[in-house]
């Protein structure tokens, strides 16, 4: 219901130069996503194998796609010309969206490392999935799903090693070991790939090492042209799409934003701020009276992170942002009498 003056604002101000039901969709699609998972998902029952599953289920279309990329660009050191995002690594899509859903998987096979790979096989196994996902991802050069990958994943192994036994605790020390060594030999490997155009991108320099003015590449200003828009127009925004047009106007080319919280601020004026405070502290009020869910922070921090470097331009921050919100179980084992008695039986 939130959403809806915005509709109506920018039906009395979006230009001929703008399909309005498109521009609608583009503008609405993520939260709209957002607001249906999280309505499916709050508070629905699903064991802890069962979120599990899930996890695994995300891994596959990551692994296909990280498949295509090394078909469609097996070379990387051919393509890169310098530090900017390359869409040739990125299999020819947006750098951005290709780094987040890399990064995704980067979390998902680290979950799947420490939480379900009781043999050496299998930790090995994800261990190679994970350093082929995240070589990838650090060569888009898109530095955005790495670090929010890297982020969530420091969140996930905080938890695990708080809620974890003295005995697990020596175990998950020795994985981490194992982690560090595949991530540092990837990281060397994707530097020796780029040429070290790997190193200066993330050391904010050009292809000559020369470094740059904006480490953000333009989101502080789009951000600051957001935040203007919402001090110009409080109430409500300036509608959906409406800081597209803006720029189209002001710069003769329409640039998207990249900071989701930004452009709530802008194209829905005071509501976006209530919708942003429910976003917020919706899913923090559920978790004081529901602690089971071992992977909520990084979910949370997953969808807030994304959403600051790349909008809600996919569905993934929003779909990760109901997850979130399940009610997790942990099925108990029967006792040893109950067993003994079912077999007598």
């Amino acid at each position: 219901m939130l959403l809806i003056p915005s509709i109506i604002v920018a039906s009395q101000t979006l230009g001929a130069n703008f399909n309005f039901r498109t521009s609608i969709a583009f503008a609405l699609s993520g939260p709209v996503t957002l607001g249906v998972a999280a309505l499916y998902c709050v508070d629905k029952r699903l064991t802890f194998d069962g979120l599990m599953q899930v996890v695994t289920v995300m891994i596959f279309p990551i692994v296909a796609m990280t498949t295509h990329l090394f078909l469609y660009n097996p070379s990387v050191r051919d393509v890169l010309v310098g530090t900017a995002s390359s869409f040739a690594t990125s299999g020819g899509f947006g750098p951005n969206q290709v780094s987040t859903i890399l990064g995704l998987g980067m979390f998902a096979l680290v979950v799947r490392f420490f939480m379900k790979s009781p043999t050496i096989f299998l930790k090995v196994f994800n261990l190679i999935l994970l350093s082929a996902v995240s070589f990838r991802a650090l060569v888009t050069l898109s530095r955005g799903g790495v670090v929010t990958a890297v982020l969530v994943i420091l969140i996930f192994l905080m938890v695990v090693v708080m809620q974890s036994s003295y005995k697990w605790k020596a175990r998950i020390r020795n994985s981490i070991l194992f982690l560090s060594l595949a991530v540092a030999t990837t990281w060397l490997v994707s530097s020796y790939e780029t040429g070290g155009i790997l190193e200066k991108r993330y050391k904010n320099q050009d292809a000559l090492g020369r470094d740059k003015e904006d480490i953000s590449t333009g989101r502080a200003e789009l951000f600051a042209d957001e935040f203007q828009g919402f001090k110009d127009n409080p109430a409500l925004g300036v509608g959906a799409s409406g800081m597209k047009q803006s720029r189209l106007e002001e710069m003769g080319r329409i640039v998207a934003s990249h900071n989701e919280i930004s452009r709530l601020l802008a194209e829905h004026g005071s509501l976006g701020i209530v919708i942003l405070l429910i976003l917020i502290f919706n899913p923090l009020i559920y978790r004081s009276s529901n602690r089971r869910n071992v992977l909520f922070y990084s979910f949370l921090a997953f969808w807030f992170a994304t959403i600051n470097h790349s909008a809600m331009r996919i569905a993934a921050p929003g779909f990760i942002y109901a997850l979130a919100l399940l009610n997790i179980t942990y099925e108990k084992n029967p006792s040893r009498r109950k067993q003994l008695k079912r077999e007598a039986g």
